[in-house]
Formats: structure tokens, sequence, C-alpha cells
């Protein structure tokens, strides 16, 4: 992805760019906001031609047959497409039964729970020394709760950590992976699929107060989910539910060590803390980049766009464009009019967004009232081998009360 006739150098596979992709971010969006890359993808850096494009219905995903040409990212043979990679009226059907399962209250039921668990874990971290962040808490809280939400046995999450990094790992351009790492998706997929297929099975049999219960029987104007569609939409929640928010919560400590003052800020006024998830979001992203498709001869910031090209969202370049937020580079818990584009935008909003977005707060407060001190360990950090998603591989900390 590297242009240097126009006189941008952008190569996200730059060791410099993972570990600190802003200062690219910035050229592009002032050199060439709407940039077309090699490989023929149209990057756009501001925000306003981001959300242009996520509010456009001429901007979508595409038939499967339309996808197969992708050279972005193909889907993968055989499987049902999860309804975030679908258009209306497929994506409006399947998201309306989901949002029937998933509802706010079963979200809001689950503040108590949370606040236990990051209390439990940060019991075991606070005043021990050095530990690594992610693998303390920053892995293990969104994934016991999105386990338990959906009925995954906690027995059962070991053995499949490794199927959900995998998985994870495939949101990435296919051009990035060898004919290895596909194969391995692939085998991912279907172990995946094997494991909630018989877990489904089980609560046809015995249902349960969670999740996957209410997927299994929920049903809309005689609509329900087909096995595949209930497969492909358990992966989705289970891996989505999880991964991202292990990334904001390690980016957002980062920020916050790296940011004493405004660290001491939530310390005092704890009813920062939903400011303070919504900037931390902004401000480093999980997700740093979606992509739609032109579905019709379209026009984004004054460049026309064939139909059948693809539009890559720079969320994290949006997300710092000084035309939509005041002193961007600035880290401010309080940031009012913060609308980042973090969990997408448009029909495709992040279905997931407030249970996200109350596992934040609720870290993040607790940390900043129950951790006096908190300091890196180290200060070689090294981020995941990812393209879209962004996340350190470890957060070495010494946090004490």
């Amino acid at each position: 992805m590297t242009e240097t006739r126009t006189g941008i150098d952008f190569n996200p596979f730059d060791p410099a760019y993972r570990a600190d992709p802003y200062p690219y971010y910035q050229r592009l969006r002032e050199q060439a906001p709407i940039y077309r890359t090699p490989l023929g993808h149209w990057l756009l850096s501001r925000w306003e031609d981001c959300t242009a494009v996520l509010r456009d219905a001429r901007f979508g995903h595409g038939s499967a047959s339309l996808l197969r040409e992708n050279t972005f990212r193909k889907p993968v043979e055989g499987r049902a497409r999860p309804f975030i990679l679908l258009d209306p009226p497929e994506h409006t059907r399947l998201r309306s039964l989901v949002n029937k399962a998933f509802t706010p209250r079963t979200v809001s039921r689950l503040a108590g729970r949370i606040q236990e668990l990051t209390d439990e874990m940060l019991d075991r971290v606070i005043d021990a020394g050095e530990v690594d962040f992610m693998d303390a808490v920053a892995y293990p809280l969104p994934v016991t709760v999105i386990s338990e939400l959906l009925g995954v046995p906690a027995a059962d999450r070991d053995a499949i950590r490794d199927l959900s990094h995998v998985v994870a790992r495939s949101v990435d351009p296919d051009f990035q992976h060898t004919p290895e790492e596909l194969a391995r998706r692939d085998d991912a997929f279907t172990r995946f699929d094997d494991y909630f297929r018989g877990l489904a099975a089980e609560r046809r049999v015995r249902p349960a107060d969670d999740l996957l219960t209410s997927l299994v029987t929920v049903h809309q104007d005689g609509e329900r989910l087909t096995e595949p569609e209930l497969l492909t939409t358990c992966i989705l929640l289970y891996v989505a539910g999880h991964e991202t928010t292990m990334d904001l919560l390690g980016n957002g400590l980062l920020a916050l060590i790296r940011h004493p003052e405004e660290r001491e800020r939530l310390r005092a006024d704890p009813s920062l803390a939903d400011s303070a998830v919504e900037e931390l979001l902004r401000f480093d992203p999980p997700t740093q980049m979606s992509r739609r498709t032109a579905l019709e001869d379209a026009e984004v910031g004054g460049q026309a766009i064939a139909a059948g090209e693809q539009v890559v969202i720079m969320r994290g370049a949006a997300n710092r464009d000084p035309a939509a937020f005041a002193d961007p580079e600035r880290l401010d818990l309080g940031r009012k009019e913060n609308r980042h584009l973090a969990f997408d935008g448009g029909i495709h909003f992040c279905l997931g967004a407030p249970l996200a977005r109350m596992e934040g707060a609720i870290a993040f407060a607790t940390l900043a009232r129950r951790a006096a001190r908190l300091e890196l360990a180290t200060d070689e950090l090294t981020y995941r081998d990812n393209l879209i998603i962004r996340g350190l591989a470890a957060l070495p900390v010494r946090l004490s009360s």
C-alpha cells in the first residue's frame, strides 16, 4: 500500500506504523485524504467522507458474486455470511432477529457481574509486582462476560481461545495472509461450528437463561435463524464480544498511563467514566478501519467512485480529524460532542457497543479508583500482527493501591 508517485508513504506493514499509526494518518488527511492504493482500494481519512459513506445506501457489502471478486477479503466458501457483511433486506432480517435476543435489558443487568469480575481480577494484580495487564485483566474480563452471556461453559473457554484469536485475525485482508494461514482460518471456523452446533443442540433439549437459548428460540414474523446463520452469529458474537473489548481495555489503560493528569481527573470524578470510554475509543480505537463496496457509481468528497470499487473507512484517522474534533491529538476524558467512529456507523453500527461501553466504564473507573500508582514495567511495547484490529501483544505494568 505504498504510493510514492503522490508523495505519500503509507505502508501499514512498517513496524513504525504498528507502533504509532497516527502520524501516517495525519499525512494522509493532509496530503491525500481520498487516496487510491496500488491494489485499487480508496482510503478515506477525513471524518466527513467516512461518515458520508457509512450513511450512504450506495455503499454496502454487495452480493456473493461481487464479494468473490473482492480484492480485500473474500467470504469463506460454504459458510453463511455474518449479518455485518450483508446488505438489506438480508441484513435487516438477521439483525432484527439477533436484536430480539441481544436486548438492552440483557446487557444492563450485567453491570453488577462486570464490577464483581473487575474487582476480583484487580485483587490478584494490585501490589503483585509486574503483571501483564492483557493476560491478567484485559482478556479474561470480556471473555468471561461474553461466555457467561452466551452460555459457553467455563471449562471450554481455554480450549476455544486459540480458535477465537485465529478468527479475529481473519478480518484482515486476504492479501496479508499466507495460504497456510487461510487454511488455519477455515479450520478454526469449522471447529467453532462443531462446538456451537453441539452447544445449541443441548439448549434445544435443556433451555437455559442465556443468549444462546434466546438465539435458538428467537422468531419474528415466522422467521427464525437457520442453522448456518445461528452458527455464524454465535461465532461473531463470541469473538467480537471479547477481542475488540480486550483491545479497548489495553489501549485505554496505556493511554491513561501516558496521561496521568487525565487518569487523576477520572479518579477525582468517577462520573466521567462514560465520557472517558468514548474518548479512549476515539483516541486509540481497537478497530482501525472497515470496508465498504460501491454498489453503484457514486462520489465521495468530490472523487468519483465506480461501482464495484472498494472504499476503506480509516476510523483511526477520522477520529483525529481536526475538522471534526477540537485539539484531536489531546486526550480529554470530558470531551463533549464526541462523534467518533470506533463502532462504525449507519445500519452497521456495532450491536455490542452498549456492552463494550459498560465494560470499559466499569474497568477504567475501578482502575482509577483502586490503583493510586499505575506505571509501565517496560518501554518496549509490541502490537499484535493485525492490520484492522489494533491491540497490544502484552502490556507489562505495575499497579499499586
